[in-house]
């Protein structure tokens, strides 16, 4: 009798975990943290450092000019509306440090050490695969002359105005980006830039 009733229990309750199992397998896993593209105005080469639960998405990266004479670094927190999610806002952090760089001010030729810290903010549009932004913000600057004696009345500093706009293209197996950034500084002609990268995924 209790060996029947066993059984028989036994029988029901796995016919009850059965579609319970089912579902589970069937259902997608659920992130209390959901996964969220990253910002249009970030390029490929920028690291995410931190998802919070907000949904705001923070990254960094190196910063390098090609000429060699200027390093540094970017940090960027932004995120999309929750009612607009083809939007992306954000905010920039930009340090910038140049040594000996050759410029030419006032009729004449002399190499700076310029330290740059700026901040922006930006927002970008998403348009199917391609993304538009913009960002405007100001940067902290000054600019020390190598040479002494009469260059040295060109020491500067000051706060200028940092303007700069931006494309992206993303699909599948290639992206690319085109940023042109300014800062309105005749001592910090060598920080404007225009750049363009192709990154291609294998």
């Amino acid at each position: 009798m209790k060996t029947g009733f066993s059984a028989a229990t036994l029988a029901v309750a796995l016919a009850l975990l059965s579609p319970l199992a089912a579902a589970d397998e069937a259902s997608p896993s659920l992130s209390l943290t959901p996964v969220v593209e990253d910002p249009v105005y970030t390029s490929e080469d920028m690291a995410r450092l931190a998802q919070l639960d907000n949904g705001i998405i923070v990254q960094g990266a190196d910063l390098d000019t090609p000429d060699g004479y200027t390093s540094g670094f970017r940090l960027t927190a932004g995120y999309s509306p929750y009612r607009l999610p083809q939007f992306d806002l954000g905010a920039e952090l930009t340090y910038r440090t140049s040594d000996e760089v050759p410029l030419s001010m006032a009729g004449e030729s002399l190499l700076m050490n310029t330290t740059s810290v700026g901040g922006s903010l930006v927002a970008g549009v998403r348009l199917g695969h391609l993304g538009l932004y913009a960002k405007t913000g100001f940067a902290e600057w000054n600019g020390d002359p190598l040479e002494p004696g009469e260059s040295a009345r060109l020491a500067t500093a000051g706060t200028s105005r940092v303007n700069g706009f931006g494309a992206r293209l993303d699909f599948p197996s290639v992206s690319g980006q085109l940023e042109f950034e300014e800062i309105d500084a005749p001592s910090m002609q060598h920080l404007n830039q225009l750049t363009a990268s192709l990154h291609i995924p294998f």
